[in-house]
C-alpha cells in the first residue's frame, strides 16, 4: 500500500479498550505530532471494539492482559488488517500486539491460540515472568522502556529481531521484538515511541519514504539523556 506524496498520513490506534497497557496508546499521539513537526499533514484516528477497521498507512497494537489480548484477536482476525499489512500498511505493536502479529500465543497457562498470522512467530508461555526496565541495543541506537510478560517468543523463517537485549528479557533473554517487511514488533511499553523518538522517526521515515531531519524537542533531549545516564 504505497502512500501517495501530498496525501493526508492516517494513523490509527486499534482496539485501545482492550489493548492500552502502560499508556501504548501515547505512541499514536507521538508519530502524529513529529509528523506533523515535519510539515506532515496527518489524521488520528482510532478503532474501538465494534468499529470497521479504519483506512490508514500506519495501524498500532498495544498491550494487554489475556482475555482482552483473546478477544483483541479475535476482532482483528475478522477485520482486514492482514490484507492491508500484506499491501504493505505498517503495523507497530507492542507486547501482546507483538505475540497477536504470529502464527501462534499462549494465554492462561499452556493454552496455545492462533495469531493473525502475520509472519512466522510463536510465543509460548514463559517459565518465568518478565518483569522490569528493559534495554535493547539496536544498531548504534538504544531502546528503553519496560516489559511486563509471561511469554517467550520464537523467530522463523524470514523474521529479524528488532534488537538485542543488553538488559531485561524481551523475548527470550537474548533478542526483543522483531521486524519482518512493514511489521515493527517490540517488547518495550513507556510508551515506547515517546521514550525513543528515533524509533518514532524510523517508523514515520519507512512510511513517508524520506529522511527526517532531527527535532530538537523535550522527549528528544531525555532521551539522549537516558542514554548517558546508561552509560555513565
Amino acid at each position: 500500500m504505497a502512500r501517495e506524496v501530498g496525501t493526508v498520513l492516517t494513523i490509527a490506534n486499534l482496539v485501545p479498550d482492550l489493548l492500552g497497557t502502560y499508556g501504548d496508546g501515547g505512541n499514536a499521539l507521538v508519530l502524529a505530532q513529529r509528523a506533523r513537526a515535519r510539515g506532515e499533514e496527518t489524521l488520528l484516528v482510532s478503532m474501538a471494539l465494534n468499529d470497521e477497521l479504519p483506512d490508514a498507512s500506519i495501524y498500532l497494537l498495544g498491550g494487554g492482559e489475556d482475555g482482552p489480548q483473546r478477544l483483541a484477536c479475535d476482532v482483528l482476525a475478522r477485520s482486514s488488517l492482514a490484507s492491508r499489512a500484506r499491501d504493505g500498511a505498517t503495523v507497530v505493536a507492542v507486547c501482546a500486539g507483538l505475540q497477536i502479529l504470529g502464527t501462534t500465543f499462549c494465554v492462561e497457562g499452556d493454552d496455545r491460540y492462533a495469531g493473525l498470522g502475520l509472519c512466522d512467530v510463536t510465543t509460548a508461555r514463559g517459565s518465568i515472568r518478565s518483569v522490569g526496565e528493559l534495554r535493547v541495543r539496536v544498531g548504534e541506537r538504544l531502546l528503553v522502556g519496560f516489559e511486563n510478560h509471561g511469554g517467550r517468543t520464537t523467530l522463523g523463517d524470514g523474521v529479524l529481531p528488532f534488537g538485542r537485549v543488553e538488559h531485561g528479557r524481551g523475548n527470550d533473554g537474548v533478542y526483543d521484538g522483531f521486524r519482518a517487511g512493514t511489521l515493527w514488533a517490540t517488547y518495550a511499553h513507556g510508551p515506547v515511541l515517546a521514550q525513543n523518538p528515533w524509533f518514532a522517526d524510523a517508523v514515520l521515515s519507512s512510511v513517508l519514504g524520506y529522511e527526517l531531519e532531527p527535532l530538537d524537542s523535550v522527549a528528544d533531549l531525555l532521551y539522549e539523556e537516558r542514554c548517558r545516564a546508561i552509560r555513565s
